[in-house]
């Protein structure tokens, strides 16, 4: 049985290849009727998050029957030279210049400020690539991956020859299941040299190991009342209970969901013992570490199945994702209240709260 066809779909992509419309693209490319409409959301790594919260909030408050909340990101080609630079704003740079810090910076800000030792970041990067490693061999992932055609380019290490190779998609392939602590350990931090070899940071520890891999992706999902569910034969994944946003401080946007968590806990009567799992975006292992500890979050219910620094961070992508993967994990475990949470560049974190049908 097919559900309604959606009237709006919500979407995110940093826009740096595509421009446009992309949800209003990707509806049509679906093949839904001309008559559907589509928003593409931008609140930088929560907007898959925003876009599943903006389609629950189309069906409560505005009647649709039925919409997609999704997030989509190609990196690979949102990198230096693709895309035109930003332009700062006089008084915002002064007051505020850390909306335009890069996130490597605001995260080696955020281990040096509160305490977090290089060795702690890469000991939970290789618990990452473990935990993710172990849930794909245990096919944990394969119910929320629609296998896709698509072309890749491939690059000889020896020629350097470029070749076009038709592939088909059926899993996420960033991880790295050999990782090791002393593979790790070993990684020069990204910000601790200038490019003439001089001293730019000797306090950094952000290190591509330790950080959130640059990806690109797609996720969505489907969004209804209740009622229009049974009425259809659709078995629910979960229940969206609420969702927020917080600001912090834009040079520590790490910190985001350690602002955002309470805010939505509190409006829900709930404390962080009543969430039976969480995902909290790894964008970089200080993020996960430092809000784990101020959150008080069990890490045995925290991204028990890796998370961006093992599987990939497609930006705007990524919190539809863990929408779907929370959800169904959840009903793996039998859980009930569980939490998708991430902080936000230019200094905020965002958390959405969904029960497990």
């Amino acid at each position: 049985l097919s559900p309604p066809t959606p009237r709006r779909t919500p979407h995110h992509i940093t826009k740096g290849a595509t421009g446009m419309n992309i949800a209003r693209n990707a509806a049509l490319w679906a093949g839904c009727p001309v008559t559907t409409s589509g928003a593409t959301i931008n609140r930088f790594c929560s907007s898959g998050l925003q876009a599943v919260a903006s389609a629950a909030h189309t069906v409560l408050a505005e009647g649709s029957p039925v919409a997609i909340g999704g997030g989509v990101d190609s990196i690979s080609l949102c990198q230096p030279g693709m895309v035109k630079g930003v332009v700062t704003e006089k008084k915002l740079m002064k007051t505020y210049p850390g909306i335009w810090m890069p996130m490597i910076n605001t995260a080696d800000i955020v281990a040096e400020r509160y305490g977090v030792s290089r060795e702690d970041l890469d000991q939970y990067s290789l618990l990452s690539q473990q935990r993710t490693a172990a849930a794909q061999a245990a096919g944990l992932y394969d119910a929320e991956i629609a296998p896709m055609d698509t072309v890749m380019n491939v690059v000889d290490r020896e020629t350097k020859e470029v070749s076009r190779v038709e592939v088909t998609v059926t899993h996420d392939d960033c991880n790295r299941p050999d990782t090791t602590y002393e593979a790790l350990a070993g990684m020069t931090p990204i910000m601790r040299f200038k490019k003439d070899g001089s001293d730019l940071n000797p306090n950094a520890t952000v290190t591509a190991g330790n950080a959130s891999q640059l990806s690109d992706g797609a996720a969505a999902q489907v969004v209804m009342e209740e009622k229009l569910a049974q009425q259809k034969g659709i078995e629910a994944l979960g229940i969206f209970k609420g969702f927020v946003v917080g600001g912090c401080e834009p040079d520590e946007m790490g910190i985001g969901p350690a602002v955002a968590v309470p805010r939505l806990l509190s409006r829900h009567g709930l404390t962080v013992d009543d969430i039976d799992l969480w995902e909290l975006n790894e964008a970089f292992a200080v993020v996960a570490l430092e809000n784990q500890r101020r959150l008080g979050i069990d890490p045995e219910k925290m991204n028990v199945n890796g998370g961006s620094i093992s599987i990939g961070h497609p930006f705007g992508m990524t919190g539809s994702r863990q929408v779907g993967h929370i959800l169904l994990e959840g009903k793996r475990r039998g859980a009930k209240n569980v939490v998708v949470t991430m902080c936000i560049g230019g200094g905020m974190g965002a958390a959405g709260l969904f029960e497990v049908a």
